[in-house]
């Protein structure tokens, strides 16, 4: 049995604890690509340890996966839209690409200041009909894994999500135990 301090460091996954850290230096599976809108809908809001984010596709089809809230003021993005090449926040309308580039900010006068900055969107990859992302340090980010499923096409290969109220621990330590 762990302690409630073994407890905290193996289960708390949110940003700066050590689990979430560790697990943030992987490639993650962050939703099925069926849940992912098509290109130019809707933003879809998803939570990954301890998380939100939006994920989207732009008018070409590229998914992106950008933090919960907006550079500018902090607003959720969970309303924005997609629009052409890009993600707009209704609240000032700044616009961002799906690596991150701010693409317009109508409400700053210097056309130089969206060179300066970048949003919050992180690194993702489609295979196995999931869509995939590295969350972690950019200098730390792993080669992409290559497993036997993401070259199978959909008919051969069958894709489950479960949201269980409980922590992964709990998850794995269950489906370890036969008797489950």
């Amino acid at each position: 049995m762990l302690t409630n301090q073994d407890n905290e460091l193996m289960c708390r996954t949110g940003r700066g604890t050590a689990m979430g850290e560790a697990m943030r230096r992987f490639w993650l599976p962050v939703m099925q690509l069926s849940e992912l809108p098509a290109a130019g809908g809707d933003p879809k809001t998803i939570e990954v340890i301890g998380e939100k984010f939006v994920a989207w596709r732009d008018q070409q089809g590229r998914a992106g996966l950008y933090a919960e809230h907006c550079l500018h003021r902090g607003a959720s993005l969970q309303l924005a839209r997609a629009e052409g090449d890009g993600l707009r926040c209704i609240y000032h309308g700044w616009k961002f690409a799906v690596d991150g580039q701010v693409l317009d900010t109508p409400n700053v006068a210097d056309p130089k200041f969206k060179d300066r900055i970048k949003g919050r969107t992180y690194p993702v990859r489609e295979a196995g009909g999931l869509l995939w992302a590295y969350m972690g340090p950019a200098d730390k980010r792993p080669e992409f894994p290559t497993w036997p499923f993401m070259g199978q096409d959909d008919a051969h290969r069958i894709n489950a999500m479960a949201v269980v109220n409980c922590n992964y621990v709990q998850v794995m330590e269950g489906l370890v135990d036969s008797s489950h």
